[in-house]
């Protein structure tokens, strides 16, 4: 049985091919969503490994958090690019699931790393939400959850107001713009716990402060920070 799925699934990839993410090469049987060759070739940051990491000491003095990391460098033109593409506007959230998936991975293996209680993702307003179809971050935060078995909270933290587009912002600038942008529908669930607030990719790290100034009112709560992607 599970031989004739295969060749159904083999039979149907030559008129309707899995491409992997990153690189757009069809993918084999074993292979979910990143072909082997990209997910070797990834330009991964390893800043779990160094707490005194450039993503740790970009937040320094911001806000308290307990850890901070990044798993790939974003660089124009490369794997990860391609891989920010598909998810954020190609109608791919399984490619965030994915890359959460071997994040995850890597910091289940670190014993450097301590474990969180919950995993929380940066929210989307609710008109960007409707227009994307589904959130960039909680997509990468479930695939982490589904390795480090920690349960994703997607409906406490919220963002209530839909504030401009903060690419060509200087960092003052998209903090004022972000300034109570966010609020904590919930704080009681979040008492005394410690969060592993989720992004895709950080640049100045505006919008990551804005949210865990909000989570940090809470009694007791720690942060911790991962990014998909690292900005250079």
């Amino acid at each position: 049985m599970k031989s004739l799925l295969n060749f159904l699934k083999d039979f149907l990839s030559l008129f309707f091919p899995e491409l992997c993410a990153a690189c757009g090469t069809n993918l084999f049987n074993n292979e979910k969503t990143i072909c082997t060759n990209c997910i070797y070739h990834l330009p991964l940051t390893n800043f779990h490994l160094d707490p005194l990491n450039k993503l740790a000491r970009q937040l320094w003095g911001r806000f308290k958090f307990e850890q901070a990391s990044a798993f790939v460098y974003f660089r124009k033109g490369g794997r990860v690019q391609n891989i920010m593409h598909q998810l954020k506007y190609n109608k791919k959230p399984e490619a965030g699931f994915r890359m959460g998936q071997l994040y995850a991975q890597t910091l289940a293996s670190s014993p450097s790393w301590t474990m969180p209680d919950l995993i929380i993702p940066v929210p989307l307003h609710p008109k960007k939400l409707k227009k994307r179809e589904y959130n960039q971050s909680e997509c990468i935060a479930r695939g982490m959850a589904s390795v480090l078995l920690i349960p994703v909270i997607s409906d406490n933290l919220v963002r209530i107001e839909n504030t401009e587009t903060q690419t060509k912002k200087s960092r003052f600038e998209r903090y004022v713009n972000l300034a109570n942008g966010f609020e904590c529908r919930d704080q009681n669930t979040l008492k005394k716990k410690h969060i592993l607030l989720v992004d895709d990719v950080i640049t100045t790290g505006a919008t990551l402060e804005a949210c865990s100034i909000i989570l940090l009112q809470i009694e007791e709560v720690k942060i911790s920070i991962v990014t998909l992607a690292f900005a250079e």
